[in-house]
């Protein structure tokens, strides 16, 4: 597997797995992401905050990630929105490839990249209690927080308002350089 930064002409795979997901979501009654509009994956593209892997030419997932510096959310985070952190946001895989502990091949990219500098902490979230996916993020080393009740939504995307926000860390050793 490999794993670099998406490029414009990804964005339609992008998209199809964003849809993909979204339809695992309701097909289990999960809380579904919004519709991804076509120019937030541009612009996550251009500011080098969109990643995918790669197998035999094959994008087989992709996510964002975010630094404390860029957080768009403070309010689910609170008082930890301050610590250097990398937050990786929406995970879609291909339908064909899930399952396969890409997660991990995730968390290995994250914590090679951001370990040894001032990142100190790898974090994500979900919405709604998902078991299944909880003992995905668990397994691969994240910690489980207290889940969050958000009192104000404003300015997140909408399926932030279906339920309580399980928050997840991987704590780091030491600092990186780059640390956006």
């Amino acid at each position: 597997m490999e794993i670099t930064q998406s490029s414009s002409g990804d964005i339609g795979q992008i998209l199809s797995l964003y849809d993909a997901a979204t339809a695992l979501q309701a097909s289990k009654n999960m809380t579904q992401w919004p519709k991804i509009d076509r120019s937030i994956i541009q612009g996550e593209i251009s500011e080098g905050r969109q990643w995918k892997m790669v197998h035999q030419g094959q994008i087989v997932c992709v996510w964002v990630v975010l630094f404390t510096r860029q957080l768009e959310d403070p309010q689910i985070w609170g008082e930890r929105s301050n610590q250097p952190s990398v937050f990786i946001h929406r995970i879609a895989n291909h339908p064909q490839f899930r399952g396969r502990g890409l997660v991990g091949d995730i968390v290995d990219w994250a914590k090679g990249l951001y370990s040894g500098g001032s990142i100190q902490f790898i974090r994500l979230d979900t919405v709604g209690h998902n078991e299944g996916l909880i003992k995905v993020y668990t397994s691969h080393g994240f910690t489980l927080l207290d889940p969050v009740e958000l009192e104000d939504t404003t300015g997140l995307p909408s399926h932030y308002n279906d339920g309580k926000v399980y928050l997840f860390e991987i704590e780091l050793d030491g600092s990186s350089e780059l640390d956006a």
